[in-house]
């Protein structure tokens, strides 16, 4: 129990670990039965506590889906929002090359959750809705990096940045897919090679 756990009044340091008990019961939970079969009361069973406690902090196992995928996101967060501040195409390059791989070696070590996930999105309105928003908050940064180097004389300016950004997040979702489902064969530094390639091709002059 680290320090500042440690000052809290024994009421809320109970709830912040009833809390975690039932996000790690449903982690597991969700990665054993899948989104579909895994029902609340097995994860309340599983995390060891009350009905009427769980529900104090969830409103349901959709609910609680969506508090682990954005424990899962901040991940990609981090990757996403790395400092992009190239000089030149050739920095670009290797900058938005670097950080595609990252990505989708992150979706590579998610795969569990990201199954989970991804069955959830289909089955969900509510976890459908979260991810168009976790979506819309990385195509607004791609968005952010391509008006930079429009700015400093790198990129095309005949273009929509927010357009040419959700083309670029699509195609890494694409490949993020595949990856947590095993469907694709190729390695992930060829799949994010490829990919910049393409991208940067067509933007950067």
């Amino acid at each position: 129990m680290n320090t500042s756990q440690e000052k809290m009044p024994a009421r809320k340091r109970r709830s912040l670990e009833t809390r975690k008990r039932l996000l790690e019961a449903g982690r597991a939970q969700f990665i054993e039965s899948g989104f579909q079969k895994t029902t609340i009361s097995q994860i309340i069973k599983r995390a060891n506590t009350g009905y009427g406690t769980a529900y104090v902090h969830f409103n349901g196992k959709d609910d609680l889906l969506i508090h682990l995928m954005e424990e899962v996101m901040v991940q990609f967060y981090e990757i996403a929002e790395l400092p992009f501040t190239p000089k030149s195409r050739e920095e670009a390059n290797i900058m938005i090359e670097k950080q595609a791989g990252l990505f989708l070696e992150m979706a590579h070590e998610e795969r569990q959750m990201m199954q989970v996930i991804e069955e959830a999105i289909r089955l969900s309105d509510e976890v459908n809705r979260k991810w168009k928003e976790i979506r819309e908050r990385f195509i607004k940064g791609i968005e952010q990096d391509i008006r930079y180097s429009q700015a400093h004389g790198l990129a095309r300016t005949d273009v929509n940045p927010y357009l040419i950004a959700q083309g670029w997040f699509f195609a890494n979702e694409m490949y993020l897919w595949e990856i947590v489902k095993n469907e694709d064969g190729y390695p992930v530094q060829e799949i994010a090679r490829n990919l910049t390639a393409m991208y940067t091709g067509g933007l950067y002059t």
